[in-house]
């Protein structure tokens, strides 16, 4: 596995980050033994690296079942990073200030932890740029939470790209998560990574499969962020596929390997939610891509910049 330094935070991070967004969606019992068995898989692995969210399933049960896997294991085990985010209560607007004090206090209790390396203001589309920045507002008190101690790094992660530059802007961030717009299929996130190296920011790619179009097919998967693809995206899926069967490469390898092999990405995120996916996802990434394959699938790839913005 080769392992990155996290832009300017000085952590050093696998090229592979596991999401856990689904992990806490399954019902107890039987969800939370696959999900802390999926978490007890990944501290054996290669992957050092754990992306969860304070909203991520319900009640929080993502962050809670990594927590009660992390119990198990005796803590977290030296070297690896464990990145949440802050978020309103599910069914309201409430980004303020105290909101986000406590989502931080709801994510250090159920990871068993008193002090959180890397938290991202999570979707700030949810609000104005102006409420995010204004005074008692989210980003105020992460700051200040950063400046007490209790949160290592502060990250940004959101959909629009034009907003993630905004908050670049303010020179507050270390780590950016981008969404969907980094894929074989759009590429809108360029500007965000060329801001993001010249800050000194970490860029995380999230969903290079699209949500399963680029696993799948635009046949079996027809949706693409989690919409209808257009039918230009389809065709040039085919495209893809028909390129892939060609040089027997897995969509799903191209896919993921498209954001790996760029050295500006410091970390892929690929939701896991049961142990075995830890393997699949090792086989992708190992698997040998000629370069000629390149030569030809990237300006299929290029096509779909901009679509999604």
């Amino acid at each position: 596995m080769d392992y990155r330094v996290l832009g300017r935070t000085g952590l050093s991070v696998s090229a592979i980050c596991v999401g856990t967004s689904s992990l806490g969606s399954h019902p107890a019992p039987r969800g939370t033994d696959t999900a802390v068995a999926t978490i007890s898989r990944v501290l054996e692995s290669p992957f050092n690296f754990i992306d969860t969210a304070n909203e991520y399933g319900d009640g929080g049960n993502s962050e809670k079942r990594i927590g009660q896997a992390l119990a198990e294991a005796g803590g977290l085990p030296e070297g690896f990073v464990v990145a949440t985010k802050v978020d309103p209560i599910r069914g309201t607007n409430d980004f303020s200030g105290d909101r986000v004090r406590r989502s931080v206090e709801e994510s250090l209790e159920r990871l068993g932890m008193d002090r959180l390396q890397l938290v991202y203001l999570h979707d700030p589309e949810k609000i104005t740029f102006e409420e995010g920045t204004g005074q008692g507002g989210p980003l105020e008190a992460l700051v200040d939470l950063r400046d007490q101690g209790v949160i290592g790094h502060l990250g940004v992660a959101g959909g629009p790209i034009d907003l993630e530059l905004k908050y670049l802007a303010t020179d507050l961030f270390d780590v950016v998560i981008s969404h969907n717009r980094y894929t074989l299929v759009d590429q809108t996130a360029e500007p965000l990574i060329q801001d993001a190296m010249s800050r000194g920011v970490a860029f995380i790619n999230a969903a290079p499969f699209g949500g399963g179009m680029l696993v799948k097919g635009p046949d079996a998967a027809p949706n693409y962020c989690y919409r209808p693809a257009s039918p230009a995206i389809i065709e040039r899926v085919r495209k893809m596929e028909a390129l892939c069967a060609e040089y027997s490469v897995p969509l799903a390898a191209a896919a993921l390997q498209f954001s790996t092999r760029d050295p500006r990405v410091s970390s892929t995120i690929v939701g896991m939610s049961e142990p075995g996916r830890v393997e699949e996802t090792l086989q992708l990434a190992g698997t040998d891509i000629p370069a000629d394959f390149w030569d030809r699938i990237l300006p299929i790839a290029a096509a779909g910049t901009g679509e999604l913005g």
